[in-house]
Formats: C-alpha cells, sequence, structure tokens
C-alpha cells in the first residue's frame, strides 16, 4: 500500500479481514475498553461528515486540547480527510499565547477534553472573532458535545462528496500546524505537510519492524510532535495503543496495560530511576549493598559491545538478583522505550539496557516532523550517548561552528505568515539550521548544546552547560540544575536537590528530615551536596566546573513556567526568575565548591 497522506493510514482499517484488529484502548471506570478498526473508520467518517455538516471546509484551522485518547484520533482523522487542519495545543501554556494562537490561525472550533480544560481557556475565546463554538468530548454545561457532531454526520448525504474531498487532497499540502513556543515573542506555527509526517512516519515504521510490538502505551501528550508521530507509526505497525491521560498514575497504567513498548522524554526515565534508588536506599544490611553493586555493574553496560566473561557472570547475578525485578515493575512485557526530547543521562541508559529495555535515544524538532536521528534495533545500531544514526531519508552535516544542519522530505513547509523567520531557519540550498551543537563519532551524532545557550566566561572560555546539567544531575542528591556565568569568570549553578531522596538520606544516617526549606539551609546537607558537586567537578574540563552554587526549595515543573512542556529548563524564565539570587554568587553568597 501506498501511503502519502496520513489518513491513508486508515486504508487497511477499513478492509474486512482488519475490521475486528484492536487499534485502542482506554479506561473507562477502571476497565480497558477496547476500539476495534471498523468503529474507528466508521467514527471517523460520521465525524468528517458532521463537520462538514457544520460548514468546515479544506483549509480551515481547528484547535486540539486534549487529553491523550481515541478521541484525539477521531479528530484528527476526520479532519485530514477533509483537508482541514488541526493545530494541536499544550494546556499549559499562557494565556497570551493561547490568545495569540488562536487570532493567529483564526481557528474555526476547538475540542477540548473537559470542564477543566475549557475553564482554562473560556476567558480568553471570547476574544477571538473567528470562532463560533467549542466542543467538548466529556459532557461540560453550557457548550456543544462532539457526539452531536456524529449525529449530523449519520444523517448526512454527503458521503460521495467526502469521498471527492478524499481524492482531491494531495501529499504536498499541509496538514497540521503546531506552534512551538518561542524563546523570545510570540509561538511560531510550523506548518507540516502530508509529505512531511509520512516520511518521517514511514521511516521509524521501518525501523519498528525490526522489533515487532503488539501493545504500546502512550502518555506523553499527542500535541507533542513525537509521540504524534509514534501514534501513526503504532497504527501503521498494527500495534494495540492503550492511553494514559494522566501522568501521575504512569506507573500503574504500564503495570496495568503491560506494554512492549513506549515513548518517553528522558526526565520521565529519571523519575522513574529515582524512585528505584529511594527503594534501594530502603533496603538493609547485604539486600542494599547488593542492590547497589547491581547498580554498579548495570552502569558499565554498553550495546553491542564485546563484554570479557568476568563481566558476563557479574551481569549475569546482577541481573537475576536485582534487575530482573525492574521487569515486573513495568509490566512483564516492556521490551523498548523511545527517549526524545532532551539529552537522557548515559549511566541511565546503561543501567536499563543492563536490566532488559532497549533505550532507543531519537533527535529531532517540530520543524523536522520530528526525528532526524535515532538509535535502531540492528547489530550496533546503539552508541550510549549519542542519538543515533541520521534518520533513513534524511542528510545531516555539521557546520563550521558546529551547528547541526538537517535536510530532507521531513523538513517543515515554513512557518505560518512569516517567511522572514522560515528565511532565518532554512538556508537557500535547503538545509534546515537546528540551532543545536553536535557532532558525529562514526554514524552516530552526539549532541553537546544549544547553539544559544553556550556562554562564554569572562576569560574567554566557552562553556556549554547542558552537558555540565547532565553531569550534576548524575547525583541521587540533585534533582534539577542550571548552569550560569555568561561574562562571569567562572560557570556557578542554581540547583534543586531531590529531597525525596536527602529525606531516606536522613533516615539512614539517623538526622530529622525538617522539609525542603529548612534542608536548604542545613550545613550537614549543604556539606554533602557540596561533596557530591566536587565529585562531578573532577569529570569536567576546568572551565566547565562549577565554583559555586545556590540550593533553591521551590520544584521546577511546566505548571510554573520553568520547564518546557518536553520537561526541558527554559532558561530565559529561570534567568529572570532567579536574577538577584544569581548576581549573589558572583558576589559573596552562595556555597564554594573546590575544583
Amino acid at each position: 500500500m501506498n501511503t502519502t497522506r496520513i489518513f491513508d493510514i486508515l486504508i487497511p482499517f477499513r478492509e474486512f479481514e482488519n475490521a475486528n484488529n484492536e487499534v485502542f484502548a482506554v479506561k473507562i471506570d477502571g476497565q480497558w475498553q477496547k476500539i476495534t478498526a471498523s468503529v474507528y473508520t466508521k467514527i471517523v467518517d460520521e465525524l468528517s461528515l458532521g463537520l462538514l455538516e457544520l460548514g468546515v471546509k479544506k483549509g480551515d484551522k481547528i484547535a486540539t486540547i486534549l487529553k491523550n485518547c481515541p478521541e484525539w484520533n477521531f479528530i484528527d482523522m476526520a479532519l485530514l480527510q477533509i483537508g482541514a487542519i488541526q493545530v494541536p495545543i499544550y494546556p499549559t501554556i499562557s494565556d497570551s499565547s493561547y490568545l495569540f494562537i488562536f487570532n493567529d490561525a483564526e481557528v474555526k472550533y476547538i475540542f477540548v477534553s473537559d470542564n477543566a480544560y475549557h475553564t482554562r481557556i473560556k476567558d480568553v475565546v471570547e476574544e477571538v472573532s473567528t470562532l463560533p463554538a467549542v466542543y467538548s468530548i466529556e459532557v461540560v454545561e453550557g457548550i456543544p458535545n462532539w457526539t452531536e457532531l456524529l449525529e449530523l454526520g449519520r444523517k448526512s448525504k454527503r458521503s460521495k462528496e467526502l469521498e471527492s474531498f478524499k481524492d482531491s487532497i494531495h501529499a504536498h499540502e499541509i496538514a497540521t500546524l503546531i506552534y512551538t513556543s518561542g524563546t523570545t515573542g510570540n509561538p511560531k506555527g510550523v506548518m507540516l505537510s502530508h509529505t512531511n509526517v509520512i516520511s518521517n512516519s514511514t521511516a521509524t515504521f521501518d525501523i519498528l519492524k525490526q522489533n515487532p510490538v503488539s501493545r504500546v502505551l502512550s502518555f506523553l501528550p499527542l500535541c507533542h510532535v513525537l509521540e504524534r508521530i509514534m501514534n501513526y507509526t503504532y497504527q501503521r505497525h498494527g500495534a494495540t495503543i492503550y492511553y494514559c491521560d494522566n501522568l501521575e498514575k504512569i506507573g500503574d497504567y504500564i503495570r496495568d496495560a503491560k506494554p512492549e513498548m513506549f515513548t518517553a522524554v528522558p526526565r520521565v526515565l529519571e523519575k522513574t530511576y529515582e524512585k528505584i534508588i529511594l527503594k534501594g536506599r530502603n533496603l538493609k544490611g547485604l539486600k542494599k549493598d547488593i542492590f547497589f553493586w547491581a547498580l554498579r555493574i548495570g552502569e558499565q553496560y554498553e550495546p553491542w559491545e564485546k563484554r570479557s566473561l568476568w563481566y558476563q557472570m557479574k551481569l549475569a547475578i546482577a541481573r537475576k538478583l536485582v534487575l530482573s525485578k525492574w521487569k515486573e515493575a513495568f509490566g512483564g512485557n516492556l521490551k523498548a522505550i523511545v527517549s526524545g526530547g532532551a539529552s537522557l543521562q548515559e549511566r541511565i541508559a546503561s543501567v536499563f539496557w543492563a536490566a532488559g529495555f532497549q533505550i532507543m535515544e531519537g533527535y529531532g524538532l517540530t520543524e523536522t516532523s520530528p526525528v532526524i536521528a535515532v538509535s535502531n534495533f540492528r547489530p550496533n545500531g546503539v552508541k550510549i550517548g549519542t542519538v543515533g544514526p541520521a534518520l533513513p531519508g534524511v542528510q545531516l552535516k555539521i557546520a563550521a561552528d558546529g551547528e547541526i544542519l538537517a535536510k530532507g522530505p521531513n523538513v517543515m513547509m515554513g512557518y505560518f505568515k512569516r517567511p522572514d523567520l522560515t528565511a532565518e531557519i532554512i538556508d537557500a540550498e535547503g538545509w534546515l539550521h537546528t540551532g543545536d551543537i553536535g557532532h558525529f563519532e562514526d554514524k552516530f551524532l552526539r549532541i553537546t548544546d544549544r547553539k544559544k545557550e553556550i556562554f562564554k566566561t569572562s576569560g574567554g572560555k566557552y562553556v556549554a552547560p547542558q552537558q555540565v546539567e547532565n553531569k550534576l544531575k548524575e547525583s541521587a542528591f540533585i534533582e534539577q540544575a542550571m548552569v550560569v556565568g555568561e561574562g562571569k569568570n567562572f560557570a556557578a549553578a542554581i540547583v534543586i536537590p531531590d529531597f525525596a531522596h536527602i529525606k531516606s538520606w536522613c533516615a539512614v544516617k539517623g538526622k530529622t528530615y525538617e522539609g525542603p526549606a529548612k534542608s536548604i539551609k542545613d550545613p550537614v546537607i549543604i556539606s554533602r551536596i557540596e561533596k557530591e558537586v566536587n565529585e562531578k567537578n573532577k569529570q569536567l574540563d576546568k572551565v566547565e566546573r562549577v565554583k559555586k552554587f545556590v540550593l533553591m526549595a521551590d520544584g521546577w515543573n511546566v505548571e510554573t513556567g520553568e520547564l518546557s512542556p518536553t520537561m526541558k529548563l527554559k532558561r530565559k524564565f529561570l534567568m529572570r526568575k532567579y536574577a538577584h539570587i544569581i548576581e549573589t554568587l558572583y558576589l559573596k553568597e552562595g556555597f564554594n565548591a573546590t575544583v
């Protein structure tokens, strides 16, 4: 089958022999409800017809603010079939960003999941002149429900017209408009065509065929372009997608759905790892010693590397006594995890591999649909610390200043209404400038930092903060860190301790834990974290070493603005938030590290 447009993914689902294939699963009242291929395509067609009856036309922009659920796919495919354009939006952005996107895209309708999501935007939509109505998935008082459109579709007499609409849609036409949060100014609308998306999906589909799976879990927001591409790829692969609509319950959903694969951002894996470490710290005596011995063995693991007989024996014991139990915690069936959106700590990747989970790191941007490099399941297809080789069909090269450039069918059509910004990121030869710095290690691409985030000290030396931050976060005592030092004579850091670990550490030491606010002022705890910083400094170049740091008790998260929806640091926000504290680091306050 020649899949050139996104909704062509539905063609196999329409065939009689595939009618009962289970495509999606969603938990309702504690029970998994399955949705078959025949039900999927029927709802999509009814919804397409309902939208046509509503007056939606080719090229109209329809915004969605939805949890992960089958309805996301119903709406997505229904819009694609009639040439309308989905504008998926995170539920965590600011009112000003909502208002800008709604007006810039001139959205005709909005779909929200429930009352909480509707409450989030109801004041904003009053200022959007192009918007006649907001529809909800769950019943929300005062606004129409999406099932009303299904009813319109069932009564429609335009089935033949729907087929004409599908036939008229070309692969090079825009399929979706995804707004990315700019570091400065308003969000930018990334225009992706069917060709952009399908080229990326086809390449990842070919990789997935190397390691077939039948059930997967989806919990990253579907407005995240990586999860969306994987969502399409899973459908093409024939796997059943189990949806988790609450990130706080990922562990419960994994144990219940028993997936063979899922996609995650590194912070999710880091937090999972921290919970495992915490359980290990609560063990006693020999069990605790064995646990951390097994962990050290796992941290030495490198996929496909030739291992000595002595290491293989130790690894077999570590797996038997400790690491095999991780399988049960992940539902018993998990084989692979796709990690993207940020850099994953190497030791975490190694331990997960040692425990029997294949970590497939990848890299890309919304502007590249998104994957441009990713590990694969073939022998020597993975090198820990890198994001894998270039995705088939994508060309990569490193510019003179170290910036990664990409070219291929996955590169966006451009920024919506902003040819000036498009010309800034895509040069005359068609190379997209990613803004990331990296280099090749044989065929593998290693990302070192964001071009705009690298800073120069007053001594003229460059520091890549992300590398230093990842090194600091290897400490069990440090949850988050932001390295600063632009124009200063040394690097310093804002550090958020891992208070769960500190609480456990205090219990082991027989010390009273008095909560985050008092912990960051406790000389014993400060001294312990200083020791950690000093240890990590030994593994860094002299110019990268953190000479001073300050501990903060407030957590960083998406809702309060310190992290992006993909859980990356929002540096400009953090620099403003901690401007005075950063200044004190370069006066006399802050804790000194030994360098």
